[in-house]
């Protein structure tokens, strides 16, 4: 056993030594090890960060909502046969939250009507576009799980009569009002007058795509008004226990087609969407990036592989004399093999902290300049990352370095 010890700790002393004389052909060699593990950690943060995200977000939308919609999410091949069901409206809310207050243990808390479409927003000289506007009910509130910065939402009194009333964003906020509060100031949504009486606490966004920062909240007889229905609306329903989540799908199936006057045997004529598909829509962006990255890193690394194998090589050939000349004072044919085996994984270990290095720093970068941009650098990367690199040391500084123990010290040391 202490000889073992000994053979390792010897067997580092003379690779290292040998990098450090080397120095630049030793940088040459590991620098596909590097690329490779660059692409590697890359790859994993840019995965990691699309799943905390996706967590997150749903986090923000509530993952006890169920969304009753024309359309399915996704991209059905017979789209003709949704395009031809009947619009989702508004009033078809009362009756559904009726058949749920009569419904004995029922699955189903609220139904709450949403439609929404793009404006801007004024307020004095400053004006804001690409803002998502959202018409909704006093129950919005169930079926979200916002916070407020200050003031709060319309009620039912508000809703019913259409109020002029609205919540603003943080980055609304922000954006117009500079500082100074927004409650009760008068705004311009599509030039119509609107009094802010909230203003929402800052929630973030969707892979940093959607923000729901970007919002305003208005009255759904208010935003009927001026708008209609014209984008289709959508029934956002809470469950009572999402851990029964096909139960109240179920129920909220059946309720809708009393709502709507289906007889048995009909095709449902409308479309009972849950966040699960965003993930089902998710899993192939990832797969892709997965692919594209594991190509990448396996080029690179087998790039990689073959340069630090043919350095040994030429390192073997190199110090064939050295190698004769400790055979024949004794040295046995596994401390030679271990001394180039270490030596080719040092090279490696050496990438991968670089390359590890590299990524932090781009990381680091990509967090300063896009602070909404998903990056997640994990220990669990850094794990993987040495792993690698020490499998690819292995596996190309093996051959040459059984070469090397093989040998034979007459001829070696006779060698020119």
């Amino acid at each position: 056993m202490t000889r073992l010890v000994y053979e390792f700790t010897e067997s580092f002393r003379i690779a290292f030594a040998q990098i450090r004389a080397n120095k630049l052909r030793s940088v040459l060699t590991a620098l596909g090890v590097i690329i490779g593990i660059v692409a590697v950690t890359l790859m994993g943060t840019a995965i990691n960060g699309i799943d905390v995200s996706f967590q997150n977000s749903l986090a923000m939308l509530g993952d006890d909502i169920l969304y009753v919609e024309k359309w399915p999410w996704g991209n059905p091949d017979d789209w003709w046969n949704y395009q031809n069901r009947p619009s989702i409206l508004v009033k078809h809310a009362d009756p559904l939250n009726r058949i749920i207050e009569s419904t004995p243990n029922s699955q189903l808390v609220v139904a709450v009507p949403v439609i929404q479409r793009g404006t801007s927003v004024k307020f004095g000289a400053n004006k804001v576009t690409g803002i998502t506007t959202i018409g909704t009910t006093a129950d919005y509130a169930q079926t979200s799980t916002f916070d407020f910065a200050e003031g709060r939402l319309f009620n039912d009194t508000e809703s019913s009569a259409g109020r002029l009333v609205c919540l603003i964003g943080a980055d609304v906020a922000d954006a117009l009002f500079q500082g100074i509060s927004p409650i009760d100031k008068m705004v311009l949504i599509d030039d119509n007058p609107f009094t802010v009486i909230g203003v929402l606490a800052r929630q973030g966004s969707i892979l940093g795509l959607f923000s729901f920062d970007n919002q305003t909240i208005i009255p759904i007889n208010a935003f009927k008004r001026f708008y209609g229905q014209r984008g289709g609306v959508q029934l956002r329903v809470k469950i009572a226990d999402k851990l029964k989540l096909a139960d109240a799908k179920d129920e909220l199936t059946g309720a809708m087609r009393r709502v709507r006057g289906q007889l048995p045997g009909e095709r449902d004529n409308f479309s009972i969407n849950e966040q699960q598909l965003f993930k089902a829509q998710l899993d192939p962006i990832k797969r892709v990036i997965a692919i594209a990255g594991l190509f990448i890193t396996g080029l690179a690394l087998f790039v990689g592989a073959i340069g630090i194998m043919n350095i040994t090589f030429v390192s073997v050939k190199e110090r064939t004399k050295e190698i004769g000349t400790r055979k024949a004072l004794g040295a046995r044919r596994r401390t030679i093999l271990l001394q180039f085996l270490i030596e080719a994984v040092s090279i490696c270990l050496v990438g991968g902290v670089v390359g590890l290095g590299i990524t932090f720093g781009v990381c680091q970068g990509i967090r300063s300049a896009m602070p909404a941009f998903p990056i997640v650098f994990s220990a669990g990367l850094v794990l993987v990352s040495m792993v690698v690199s020490i499998v690819t040391g292995i596996v190309s500084g093996f051959a040459p370095a059984l070469g090397a123990s093989r040998l034979d010290p007459v001829v070696a040391l006779r060698y020119e």
